[in-house]
């Protein structure tokens, strides 16, 4: 998986999994964690020799609009290389994913992916009732309740985490370079945390990762998200084959409910005063 945005998705909820699972818990789920307007900026570092470095940024917004006669979330999620960091390598990607309010299920997914030069355009359509997806007009079959890349994490930000133990593993499938992947997260339990935005109460999760071009593979990666009804994603560690990569939380607005995880943000301020 290669380019900071596709990593930046990765860290954001998922990893990729060779193990099937018969349950799929990402069906008939509704959606009590975000809305129409909200806005996540994240700022990705790259550690090598124990020397952080300002990687670039990722930027992700939700607009309400209609698709073909249905009423859907239009997700997009930028992500642009920070301009000291070009010389090294330049990324200019955009994802972008069409989920229908009622099931949850993403109808639509276009990624324009720019680099380093290397150029990826794609357009999938989702047909669920079929059992069928068309990826630039080859067509597939999917799982039921196939998600894509981008709509995974926002449905992933639906989870109960309160009706499972630490250790559990949460199954379900997702779209991805045309095969279709199971996957799951698995629940570590709840800690405090501190970030660049101050100290959070957290929901802290590992995806189980397959061996590719940026990770070894393994339960390495390690995801906290706000324990909270917004399941924000706050920090993300991981490892790759050459350094490591944290993903920090560093801008939030129009929240669908009260962010009440934050304990006491940078400037001092906190929620319970």
């Amino acid at each position: 998986m290669n380019g900071l945005f596709r990593l930046v998705l990765c860290a954001c909820f998922i990893g990729l999994s060779a193990a099937a699972f018969a349950q799929n818990d990402f069906c008939n789920t509704k959606n009590t964690s975000f809305k129409d307007g909200e806005k996540l900026t994240f700022k990705v570092f790259y550690n090598l020799n124990f020397v952080w470095i300002n990687a670039g940024n990722a930027y992700f917004s939700t607009v309400q609009e209609d698709l073909n006669g249905r009423k859907v979330y239009h997700i997009t999620g930028d992500g642009k290389t920070a301009k000291s960091y070009e010389w090294v390598y330049k990324v200019n990607d955009r994802y972008e994913t069409y989920i229908d309010k009622e099931t949850m299920l993403p109808l639509k997914f276009v990624r324009n992916v720019n680099e380093g030069g290397f150029k990826i355009n794609q357009d999938v359509t989702f047909d669920h009732k079929k059992g069928k997806v068309t990826s630039n007009k080859k067509v597939y079959d999917i799982q039921k309740c196939t998600q894509d890349v981008l709509s995974t994490i926002y449905f992933a930000r639906n989870i109960n985490y309160n009706k499972y133990q630490p250790g559990d593993k949460i199954p379900f499938s997702m779209f991805l370079d045309d095969k279709v992947y199971n996957l799951y997260i698995k629940y570590q339990g709840k800690e405090k945390i501190k970030t660049k935005m101050g100290t959070f109460n957290a929901i802290k999760i590992v995806p189980l990762l397959i061996e590719g071009t940026i990770f070894s593979g393994g339960e390495k990666m390690t995801v906290w998200v706000s324990d909270d009804s917004n399941h924000v994603p706050l920090r993300i560690n991981s490892p790759i084959l050459v350094g490591s990569i944290k993903v920090d939380l560093i801008d939030y607005s129009k929240l669908r409910n009260p962010f009440t995880s934050i304990i006491k943000e940078k400037n001092g301020h906190s929620e319970s005063e």
